[in-house]
């Protein structure tokens, strides 16, 4: 991992044209913030890595952009934040569409300290309870999916079974590094058409 990537700067010079300002604003307050962050691609996101964990991520897709905290729920300063869009687990900020949507400076830098403080206390994402009527896929994986056209299709059009398993297989993970993993595993077994238990599967 590198302190700036170029894998980094490909993804942003390949976003839509509104999202490029964006994208570099908030890379710089990251790093203007936290001068240890690394950067690196996961799930095809620019992601920022804090002493071995993930601090954040910015996003870009044909509408909108954003940036997404590893711990999001944990965090009360993006309580006060006030943004134009739905939020999700997934993407902090909601959705931005201009730079005026963005919240003020001071506040962007104090949800990136808090994350910091977080992450130094060892604080972890916690695990969403189970539904008990239908497997729900985390907002985090479906936004995953999606920049896997291949996987997503056959992810969706496959049996409830075969979904609750890799989302379960995912949830269930108890470190960050492994759920990373998982996440990476289950995205490449998808588009090859391939169930969570493949291996084991009668031919």
């Amino acid at each position: 991992m590198e302190k700036h990537s170029i894998k980094v700067d490909e993804y942003i010079e390949k976003s839509p044209d509104f999202a490029k300002p964006i994208l570099n604003y908030l890379r710089e307050t990251i790093h203007e913030v936290c001068p240890d962050a690394e950067e690196a691609i996961k799930w095809q996101f620019p992601t920022f890595m804090y002493k071995g964990k993930i601090l954040c991520s910015i996003t870009s897709f044909k509408q909108y952009c954003s940036l997404g905290f590893w711990l999001h729920q944990e965090m009360s300063t993006l309580k006060e934040l006030e943004t134009t869009a739905e939020k999700s687990s997934m993407f902090s900020l909601g959705k931005i569409t201009k730079m005026e949507d963005l919240p003020s400076r001071p506040q962007l830098k104090k949800a990136i300290r808090e994350a910091m403080e977080l992450t130094d206390m060892g604080v972890t994402m916690k695990r969403a309870a189970p539904s008990k009527t239908e497997t729900v896929v985390p907002d985090y994986f479906k936004e995953i999916l999606t920049q896997n056209k291949k996987a997503l299709e056959i992810f969706e059009k496959s049996s409830p079974s075969f979904r609750k398993e890799y989302v379960n297989w995912i949830s269930e993970a108890k470190t960050e590094a492994t759920r990373n993993k998982r996440i990476e595993q289950a995205l490449e077994w998808i588009a090859e058409g391939k169930g969570r238990n493949w291996k084991y599967e009668r031919k």
